[in-house]
């Protein structure tokens, strides 16, 4: 659609996403002179406030997790904010935010709407907004995760939402896509010749994915416990990454083409067989030097639910035909790190007698370093009898070296920013949805007929021993 918006209305605008995230990003671009100046943010929940005290709780927000160089001018910020008192589940407050909005009247003000709301809460929220004016043709809408429990839960929520709002005007957020690195694994795949010839099967061995965290359940017991690792981390973040690792090159940066070639990766995705996914739970152990409960103490019961995942993914087309994807994911873990390892193959055919080559690996770190790190086969300075003494060096790329200057941003400014222009290639659509759930799905069917109870690992350690075994039996170790 590419029209900006003039006003963004933010509900859940006292939640901790609000607070965290989305007015520092807000601040954050502000600052950058990247939101337009006629721009009009209106937060609403239920809280009672008035705009000061809105204003207020921004303040605080900002200063409180948005860096002092970032803020430019907050009091130029904080103007652009009101507020709207709301309960989505009551019709009484719509009116009086369609209002504040403009579009009482039935202008051609262009509204984009993000819910920072619980998915249980979406289905009253769309009836309210459509019933008030406020899912019109001039309004757009921004879904937060999670989109559902399965494919059914999601599709239901899809269906609600498609109720109002057309496709072109849904934009469902995973907020890994707003990540640099993210975006930089696009281009480095498509503004670069020397990899894509070498991107398939023929050259490449495996492909690892890990996602680690070092945190535990941190006050999300009851939706940790509806979701799990699976759920949580796989279905959403890791599948979006392993579709643009894998994803065929599309005709441009376009959403409908760069969307159009993820969906094909995803729905490629081979059901999983019994022995191909290891589950885990933590156990207390000690992360960072400090001792930590394990889960079951944390969560005061015992419980059956996965804090850790690791799976051996296939993808049934022509470019991946014999190569495992490896996904891992897990909390208390010993490190919080999130990377994409492409392992390349050997040589056919050494040269270097005595010498024993390794393979090039292409690691592309996402979070918390942002990095691209290529490791190659390189002689050792030195005059020898005969022969080369040779050994693995890095080729490194650390994005804040190579772009002095730069500094890091909140994933969401990305996102916010492109919501309010318009551009829904960062954001995922209903049939990449429906075809994530489709795959975690039938993963959930085989733990549900062997009636799995996952493995435990202790607190600081990389998950279960069978996640060693599960690469391992293929002559593959998990990259540290």
């Amino acid at each position: 659609m590419n029209i900006k918006a003039d006003t963004l209305i933010l509900f859940g605008a006292t939640g901790d996403l609000s607070k965290r995230m989305l007015l520092p990003s807000l601040c954050a671009l502000h600052a950058e002179d990247l939101l337009h100046a006629d721009l009009r943010i209106i937060g609403t929940a239920r809280s009672e406030l008035s705009d000061n005290d809105f204003r207020n709780m921004a303040r605080e927000a900002i200063e409180t997790y948005l860096p002092a160089h970032r803020r430019g001018s907050m009091a130029e910020f904080l103007n652009k904010l009101s507020y709207s008192q709301l309960d989505v589940t009551t019709p009484e407050g719509y009116a009086a935010l369609a209002e504040k909005a403009g579009l009482k009247e039935g202008d051609d003000r262009q509204v984009a709407i993000f819910l920072s709301t619980a998915p249980s809460l979406f289905e009253p929220t769309i009836k309210g907004l459509a019933d008030h004016g406020l899912a019109g043709e001039n309004s757009r809408i921004c879904l937060e995760k999670p989109l559902g429990t399965d494919l059914e839960s999601s599709c239901a929520i899809n269906d609600a939402v498609a109720s109002a709002f057309s496709e072109d005007r849904i934009f469902r957020i995973d907020h890994y896509l707003g990540k640099e690195t993210v975006q930089n694994l696009i281009a480095l795949r498509f503004a670069n010749m020397f990899f894509e010839p070498l991107w398939n099967s023929q050259h490449i061995e495996h492909v690892q994915i890990t996602v680690g965290e070092t945190v535990g359940l941190e006050g999300r017991a009851d939706f940790y416990e509806s979701a799990g690792a699976l759920r949580d981390m796989v279905q959403n973040h890791m599948l979006q990454l392993l579709a643009l690792v894998a994803m065929e090159p599309p005709v441009s940066f376009d959403a409908g083409a760069v969307r159009d070639e993820k969906v094909k990766v995803l729905r490629s995705l081979r059901k999983m067989e019994p022995d191909e996914s290891v589950t885990g739970q933590y156990r207390k152990g000690a992360v960072d030097g400090q001792p930590v409960a394990g889960y079951d103490e944390e969560l005061g019961r015992d419980s059956s639910v996965e804090t850790f995942v690791a799976l051996k993914a296939h993808i049934d087309n022509w470019r991946w035909q014999g190569v495992p994807f490896y996904l891992r994911t897990g909390k208390r873990m010993p490190e919080r790190v999130t990377e994409i390892v492409v392992q390349f193959r050997c040589v056919p055919h050494n040269i270097f007698p005595g010498a024993k080559l390794k393979q090039n690996r292409l690691v592309i770190g996402i979070q918390p370093e942002e990095n691209i790190h290529l490791s190659m086969m390189a002689k050792v300075p030195g005059i020898e009898h005969e022969g080369m003494t040779l050994r693995q060096v890095p080729l490194d790329i650390t994005m804040p070296d190579a772009f002095t200057g730069k500094f890091k941003r909140i994933a969401y400014e990305r996102l916010l920013l492109d919501l309010v222009e318009g551009r829904q290639t960062l954001f995922v659509r209903r049939d990449e949805v429906e075809a994530q759930w489709r795959w975690i799905d039938s993963i959930r069917e085989i733990w549900e007929k062997e009636d799995r109870v996952p493995k435990t690992y202790a607190a600081g350690s990389w998950g279960p021993s069978k996640a060693i075994a599960l690469v391992e039996r293929d002559g593959v170790s998990w990259h540290d």
